[in-house]
């Protein structure tokens, strides 16, 4: 394909909607078409219930998922035989300027993959998707990935 091609080449544009609503206190559900309710609420740090969602939560979720499914479409493409992706991530909340903000996620994943695939393969895939992830390049906060790599 050259520059030309390139150039014509049209992306789509995609609009994911969702719905929230207030049920009681800091309480509410999020939902989104053909998907079950969330029940939500404000952190607990904020004074919100215990044993709900936040959004807080699910910002950091939203940013480690995207990671996650980034990583396992490139290891697909590259033909990578994943035996297992887990992962945990911390995203780190400061005041800033007079407001909150998150200034830092870091991403844990710990992969496991068949021979004969080496480590460097791996860690390029990682770097790839930590590249492409949409959800991370959509926000202004610093995204770190420090993996574990279990060879098999």
């Amino acid at each position: 394909m050259d520059n030309a091609e390139r150039t014509a080449l049209k992306h789509r544009v995609f609009t994911f909607k969702t719905s929230a609503s207030w049920t009681t206190g800091a309480k509410g559900t999020v939902s989104a078409e053909g998907k079950p309710p969330l029940e939500v609420t404000a952190p607990a740090e904020f004074k919100g219930a215990q044993g709900l969602w936040s959004p807080e939560e699910m910002f950091v979720a939203s940013v480690e998922i995207c990671h996650m499914a980034t990583f396992l479409s490139y290891a697909a493409r590259h033909n990578m035989p994943i035996l297992s992706y887990k992962s945990r991530a911390n995203g780190v909340l400061e005041h800033l300027d007079g407001d909150y903000r998150f200034t830092r996620i870091v991403i844990f994943p710990s992969i496991t993959v068949a021979a004969p695939v080496c480590e460097k393969e791996v860690y390029a895939t990682l770097v790839e998707a930590q590249k492409h992830c949409l959800v991370a390049n959509s926000i202004a906060s610093i995204v770190e990935v420090s993996p574990t790599i279990i060879m098999q």
